[in-house]
């Protein structure tokens, strides 16, 4: 399990498994926000498992890119983004040892961006999931 403070994203911190899939998009519980070019699904669930607090995945349709490579740079892109600010979700979560937080990032737009556009709505989302989750 990887620190809280680390700058890390390890295969534990990743969603693969097919059931944590379904649940995050079949269930009636997950909620969706919007920064174009990204959407982002996420649900609060019970951590059962007692595994790490936040685990995130990452999708890119083949409808947007059609070749792989351009596809594989988006989901790059995302996870770089992702890992360089992922304390804004962990820290908040690290005070909820018995939930834990499923993310998906979906990506909309037919067009590449820059790694800078990219982290700045990764965390604009990040700080507006946990405005939601954290709402006083």
């Amino acid at each position: 399990m990887s620190p809280v403070g680390s700058f890390t994203l390890g295969k534990e911190e990743r969603i693969c498994s097919r059931k944590l899939i379904e649940k995050l998009f079949n269930g009636s519980d997950s909620q969706s926000l919007a920064s174009f070019p990204l959407r982002v699904v996420y649900l609060l669930t019970e951590n059962e498992a007692q595994d790490v607090p936040v685990k995130m995945m990452v999708s890119v349709s083949k409808r947007h890119f059609k070749q792989a490579v351009k596809r594989n740079r988006v989901k790059r892109q995302v996870r770089e983004a992702y890992r360089l600010q992922k304390q804004l979700i962990t820290e908040p979560m690290a005070t909820r040892p018995q939930q834990q937080l499923l993310i998906a990032f979906i990506w909309l737009a037919d067009e590449l961006n820059t790694s800078d556009e990219v982290a700045k709505h990764v965390a604009q989302l990040l700080n507006r999931i946990v405005e939601k989750l954290w709402k006083y």
